[in-house]
């Protein structure tokens, strides 16, 4: 059987992801300490999972509404409004999700036709561009620079606009750099976006981690904005709760509507139990999320500062919990850095390729990991660094 001729040709394009190729390397050794999977270390809050305890003591094993439970799509738009400044209505601006990521499927396949470009700002999240390729349009990435700590400028999104530009997705704060946005940058993206009629997809999942002294703040939120953006947020990263696999979109009535109709027949709905722990987060959890936060705060801290000691320049991210170092003063790639540090002193981080070209002299290190893996990690590394000097 020639399988080759049988797979659809904008899957078989696809290339697999970089950070999970990366890590089958790590599989089965006990001796490596990981930088790498971006997951949270704490375990779910106590009442958050005996919330989904409850509901299956309590049989609620049922399907709910393709929407969401109408109690949890309640809980999401107090808290957008609470967090965010935007007022959305639960009954039809609301859609709970299997994770962020189906979200962002839903809303690519919703708003393109074949053909369609979608920008977005690279290093970014490894789906993005497979995401836009797997709704048939097409992705166009435009570069952010060190210089600039990563965020996106209007001026370099300007450039790459033209006639056949749909969306534009952002992601702030960003995986894997750790990006915030200005005011000053999101007013002028916004701009651009009324000027040229363009849809936004604004991932928003790690908003809750944020260290600078800005407030985060949403596109949405902006005039004329709520319009045309779809905010895509979840609970795996701030609420440590990743297993659950929930996320949620929000945005005008006819868009939800449009991502409803795919979700309806493609995943029906997003399972009960997690929609019930995700309610107790939104409403008893935040003590919780303040507490993780400011541990991440004082990983980061720690470690942009042993990267800087070694010679590995590190900017301080604003937010999430990734720095993204640059190796390019040692002479080596990204991945020949990543591969014999993993060889050599048993610590493994994600080549800066993994998030597209424009990583390439950089590394992606996780510190939502212990402070004492950490600290070990940070040693290793800097006795490999020494040795390449």
């Amino acid at each position: 059987m020639n399988y080759e001729a049988k797979i659809a040709r904008q899957v078989a394009a696809i290339p697999r992801s970089g950070i999970r190729d990366f890590f089958e390397l790590v599989q089965g050794r006990d001796d490596v300490i990981s930088l790498g999977v971006g997951e949270p270390d704490f375990v779910t809050p106590w009442n958050i999972r005996e919330a989904a305890i409850y509901s299956l003591e309590k049989g609620h094993t049922s399907y709910t509404s393709n929407l969401g439970l109408l109690s949890l799509r309640r809980s999401i738009a107090r808290y957008v409004d609470g967090f965010f400044g935007i007022v959305y209505d639960p009954a039809g601006e609301v859609l709970v999700t299997v994770g962020v990521s189906e979200a962002i499927d839903l809303a690519l396949r919703a708003l393109l036709d074949p053909g369609g470009e979608v920008i977005y700002h690279e290093p970014c999240y490894v789906s993005y561009s497979p995401s836009i390729a797997m709704a048939y349009g097409s992705a166009v990435a435009v570069e952010t620079r060190k210089r600039d700590g990563f965020s996106l400028k209007p001026e370099a999104l300007a450039k790459a606009i033209t006639p056949k530009t749909r969306v534009l997705m952002l992601n702030f704060p960003t995986n894997p750099t750790g990006a915030t946005a200005s005011r000053e940058d999101l007013e002028g993206i916004a701009r651009l976006c009324i000027e040229h009629d363009l849809m936004v997809l604004s991932d928003e999942i790690y908003c809750e981690l944020r260290y600078d002294e800005e407030e985060h703040l949403s596109i949405a939120s902006l005039p004329g904005m709520r319009e045309r953006t779809v905010l895509l947020h979840g609970f795996s990263k701030a609420f440590a709760m990743t297993g659950f696999r929930l996320g949620y979109a929000c945005a005008p009535q006819p868009v939800i509507e449009a991502m409803m109709k795919i979700h309806q027949y493609s995943m029906l709905c997003a399972p009960i139990m997690s929609q019930m722990a995700a309610i107790e987060a939104l409403e008893n959890g935040l003590a919780d999320v303040e507490r993780m936060r400011e541990s991440y705060l004082q990983r980061r801290d720690f470690v942009v500062r042993r990267l800087n000691e070694m010679g590995l320049e590190c900017h301080s991210p604003g937010g999430a919990f990734y720095v993204f170092p640059d190796v390019r003063g040692t002479g080596l790639t990204s991945k020949e850095f990543a591969m014999r540090l993993l060889e050599e002193e048993s610590v493994a981080a994600v080549p800066g390729t993994a998030f597209g070209a424009s990583g390439e002299g950089f590394l992606r290190c996780c510190y939502a990991t212990a402070y004492e893996d950490l600290k070990t990690a940070m040693d290793r590394m800097e006795a490999f660094v020494k040795r390449l000097g």
